[in-house]
């Protein structure tokens, strides 16, 4: 199989994993002319373009890796989606339901894989942490929480792209933890929201984000995004069960759980530390799930289906902290779509 990228930034990081799972690179595309030739000298790869529809004409390109700017994914996975390539899309899906659903379309009409990158599912220590969750050791599940701490005045992005106003930070970044918190405590029920604006006061959009959601089985949740704080960079996410709780960060090379399997007296709980490595952009590894996938013409669990379903989940906190009110995620977000 060989693989194309749109976009060379987090493109860099696909361009890798697709030669860590020995898949030959043939084609990029990118509109900075000079990292378009950097790159295309470094990995000696036969085709550069600043044209992605250039890109997903190349009839031996089986894979597409859509890693622009978020606003420009519905555009570059539908057409690459009509020229036949399996698509591999950096997480968000898109910004608005609307783009969602015309990708869900084209993957329908084409008959092609897609798979939307949500990193976080490939994280060490995420990934142990849901094992350990599933395995039943904290018991069950009652309050989850995680966070997207990210200072944006060093990642403003080339173009300054994602300080465009079509970019909410809590859609953009705030998926990740979204996400997660989905893939361990299923769908959310309902949610509601607060935002401010007090740190990047010249930026267009509200910077700090808190939401709450209610989960099935009355599990409590809160999701926690802030693009102007000043720390570094962190995913921190907290599990709280009946039996035990797990402290885990895609930034940390350990885990933190405490559990009643290891302590019979209530007076001296005290959390283990679990070695974990350190990968909290493990795109090798996100990589090698979807040609696995195709290989093997196996369901992607991280499908377009599941993109809309975090994109929604997120819409709901943007939805509920500019009109104040509690969104029913279920009946407001997943209708418009669930049925396609």
């Amino acid at each position: 199989m060989k693989a194309g990228i749109i976009g060379l930034r987090m493109g860099r990081a696909h361009l890798a994993g697709y030669l860590q799972n020995n898949i030959e690179v043939t084609g990029i595309c990118d509109t900075d002319l000079t990292t378009l030739e950097l790159v295309r000298k470094e990995f000696n790869i036969p085709l550069a373009t600043t044209d992605h529809r250039e890109l997903a004409k190349i009839n031996d390109i089986d894979i597409i890796s859509v890693a622009s700017p978020d606003y420009y994914h519905r555009q570059h996975c539908i057409d690459a989606l009509m020229e036949g390539k399996h698509v591999l899309c950096e997480k968000p899906l898109a910004l608005n339901l609307e783009d969602c659903i015309e990708i869900i379309k084209a993957v329908r009409q084409s008959g092609k894989k897609f798979m939307i990158g949500q990193v976080c599912r490939f994280a060490p220590g995420f990934v142990l942490t849901k094992q350990i969750i599933d395995s039943g050791e904290i018991g069950e599940l009652f309050f989850v929480e995680s966070e997207y701490a990210h200072d944006y005045r060093v990642a403003e992005g080339v173009g300054r792209w994602r300080k465009d106003p079509r970019r909410k930070p809590f859609i953009g970044g705030g998926c990740h933890a979204v996400d997660l918190l989905r893939w361990i405590a299923g769908d959310p029920l309902e949610g509601f929201a607060y935002s401010n604006h007090k740190c990047l006061t010249d930026w267009p959009v509200d910077d700090a984000t808190i939401a709450i959601y209610k989960f099935e089985n009355e599990i409590m949740g809160k999701v926690f995004c802030s693009i102007g704080c000043i720390r570094p960079y962190t995913m921190r996410s907290v599990f709280y069960g009946t039996k035990g709780t797990i402290i885990s960060d895609n930034t940390s090379d350990h885990i933190l759980l405490c559990s009643t399997k290891y302590f019979k007296t209530k007076t001296n709980y005290n959390f283990a530390k679990i070695p974990v490595n350190i990968a909290h952009h493990n795109v090798a590894a996100e990589i090698k799930y979807f040609i696995d996938c195709l290989q093997n013409n196996k369901p992607i669990e991280t499908d377009e289906m599941e993109g809309t379903k975090t994109v929604a989940t997120c819409i709901a906190a943007v939805i509920s902290s500019e009109e104040r009110r509690i969104v029913n995620i279920r009946e407001e977000l997943f209708s418009i779509f669930i049925n396609l």
